[in-house]
Order: structure tokens, then sequence, then C-alpha cells
């Protein structure tokens, strides 16, 4: 087993939560695939680079990485084991040779020094149960000069499946999404705060842009209802109702997600997120 320091985070993503995230990866490449493109050209990839990417889950963003430097390789590290797997057969069904997934905790993987020109990340870097020291050992694995470009998920607010979920309030115990300081989802929702861990970090040149994308959640708002109730926090919800609260719930949720039907049947959700550059000194 690889060295673990973050275990409530290792317990989640190798559980039920891992595990939905596997089984459903199209279908959260399409919630979440509007910023590989903006990711990808913030990192600068060219055809030799060699490039880490952080939390790679199922690996799309570390097989579009690799398809840029055809010349170079592409490294993706998670900590769940059901979401590698399914990175590594989609890498060999798409026969892209040049990349390959590590499980593993970025906090302590023993990177080799400036071995990477790029790390990159789509929202695998809010739960690290150290950041500073996490983000540190990303630099190390960073050569002089070379280019950290991640997205993260500005305000809850902002957020068109936190307005879906927070429409329950008054059926479900609907609370806050995040605790400032503490690894989630919304852990770096603060610019600032993201300056402050990269620059403790050893970071310079720290940027941190505003970027929004519309996902695809479901083909009709039943199907998407369905999706949600299936990640961690519909399922959080759900088992701490009785039957006729869950029913309710079903209803309004649905009924909240039909006001975003588009022409072609879909249901798509606005996503505003963080996208975030820094530098190894040279």
């Amino acid at each position: 087993m690889p060295d673990i320091v973050n275990t409530g985070q290792s317990q989640a993503w190798n559980g039920p939560e891992g595990t939905h995230w596997a089984r459903h990866q199209d279908r959260w490449n399409a919630v979440n695939g509007g910023f590989d493109q903006p990711l990808l050209d913030a990192a600068g990839i060219t055809g030799e680079h060699r490039i880490l990417d952080v939390g790679c889950g199922s690996g799309q963003t570390t097989r579009r990485a690799a398809r840029r430097a055809p010349r170079g390789r592409a490294l993706g590290l998670d900590l769940s084991a059901p979401m590698l797997a399914e990175a590594r057969t989609r890498a060999e069904e798409q026969g892209i040779g040049n990349v390959s997934f590590v499980q593993g905790d970025a906090q302590v993987y023993p990177f080799e020094e400036g071995a990477f020109d790029a790390a990159i990340s789509r929202y695998g870097v809010m739960f690290f149960a150290d950041p500073i020291t996490a983000f540190g050992n990303v630099r190390r694995a960073l050569r002089p000069g070379g280019r950290l470009a991640f997205v993260c998920p500005a305000d809850a607010a902002d957020n068109g499946w936190v307005t879906a979920i927070a429409s329950l309030r008054g059926l479900l115990p609907v609370g806050d999404f995040g605790t400032p300081g503490l690894p989630g989802m919304f852990s770096l929702a603060a610019p600032d705060r993201i300056r402050d861990i990269l620059t403790a970090a050893g970071f310079t040149a720290v940027t941190v842009d505003r970027v929004q994308a519309h996902g695809v959640w479901g083909h009709g708002a039943e199907d998407a209802a369905e999706f949600l109730w299936g990640t961690g926090p519909g399922r959080h919800l759900l088992e701490q109702a009785d039957a006729r609260a869950r029913e309710r719930a079903r209803r309004t949720l649905t009924d909240h997600l039909r006001g975003h039907l588009a022409a072609d049947g879909t249901v798509r959700l606005l996503s505003t997120s963080w996208l975030v550059t820094a530098d190894r000194a040279r």
C-alpha cells in the first residue's frame, strides 16, 4: 500500500464515493469537462512536457494532457483505487501509451525532484489534510520554472448544483457547504487563502482568475435529480430523512431542475471556479 497520511479522504475515495465517481466517470466528465481546455491552456503544455495530474480521478485530464505532449509523458496521481482502475482501462482502450497512473497521497508521495514540467489538477486539490505541505511537495516535483495550474470551486452560492441542493432547505437538513480551513469541496473558495497557501508552499507568480462553464447533469430533470441523489451530499441528506420527507424532497429537486432544461432536453447547471496558476522559481 502507498504511504497515506490523509486517511479520512482515502477512506471516502476508496469507499462509496470513489466507486460512484468511477462508475459514473462519463457523467462527471460531462459536468466538469468545460474546464479542461482552460486548465490545459493555462498549464502551457507542449509536445515534450512531463505532466503531473494531482487528484486525477478517472484520468480524463491526464489523458488529454498526454495527447498534448505526444513526445512527453503524463502521470496521474490519486488516492482512489476504483477511479485509477477506470483511468488505466480508458487509457488502454484509447491507445494512449505515454500516460500512467499511481495511487498515492500528494502530501507525502516521493516524487523525484524536478521530474515534471507542469502540474495540473481539475478539482483534485481541495481535500489535502495539510495543503501547504502538499503543495510544497508538488512544487518540489516541478523543475525550476515549472508551472502549476489547477481549477477549484469558487463560492458555493455561485455553483448551480449547490443552489439546487439549497432548494431543499426546510425539507432536509441542508447545512453549509464546507468549513473554511478544513478539507472539502470549497476549502479553497477564498482567493486570498489560495495565494497565502501557495506562497507559503514556495510558489511565485500566483494568479487566480474566475472561470465559468455549464455542465450537463442529466437528460431530463428526473435523470439529473437521480444523479444528484447518488452523489455524496445527496446520499447524506436522504439518509437523515424519513420516507415522507424524502419523497417531497425528490419532487422539489426535480421541479427545480426543470428550470434548467436546455433546448436539447439536457439539464445544464453553471459552475463557477478559480483557475489558478503559479510557478516554481527558477
